[in-house]
């Protein structure tokens, strides 16, 4: 990252599609090996759809940032304030599978943390798939832990088979 310009803004409206064809690059990549594409299509049209993206961006309680480097879309997530007090869930965090492993993700954590932090948040959740070592591992090395197992329906005669993982931002201050 010496060199490069990296920089994590608010997802804009004319943002979305890049973004949706940037996820679906990304969910095509990594994964088929973990679920069947059918479940792939189904989940990337109920998360990643312009209109849902967009009806996101319009509530205060969700937000959106894109990660860039040199200008280039590399990387996005999102997250929302949950119904439990204190605790926002990091929902979505990807990067291009040719450009992980060089912080960007760790960059993409802080960001939600810090912003867990300026809402009020002492506890960052997250899910993921029980059979996704890859990001398992990474969200252990920043500091989560496993809280809970759970399998969801989601519709469509899919489920998500995830652990619920938790980060404690107490003793932490906003940067």
């Amino acid at each position: 990252m010496s060199d490069e310009i990296v920089q994590i803004e608010p997802l804009m409206a004319a943002d979305v599609e890049r973004m949706a064809a940037l996820a679906r690059e990304i969910w095509y990549d990594h994964y088929p090996a973990i679920i069947s594409t059918a479940q792939i299509d189904y989940m990337l049209e109920q998360r990643y759809a312009p209109a849902v993206v967009r009806a996101e961006l319009d509530s205060s309680n969700i937000w959106w940032d894109k990660l860039q480097v040199n200008g280039e879309l590399r990387g996005f997530s999102s997250f929302l304030l949950t119904a439990e007090a204190g605790t926002m869930k990091l929902d979505k965090l990807y990067v291009r599978t040719s450009c992980q492993r060089r912080g960007y993700g760790a960059l993409l954590i802080a960001r939600a943390a810090d912003e867990a932090r300026r809402q009020g948040c002492d506890r960052l959740v997250l899910a993921v798939n029980k059979h996704n070592a890859s990001a398992i591992a990474a969200y252990l090395k920043h500091g989560f832990t496993v809280a809970q197992a759970v399998v969801k329906d989601i519709g469509g005669g899919f489920v998500m088979d995830d652990y619920i993982m938790q980060k404690d931002l107490r003793g932490t201050s906003p940067k």
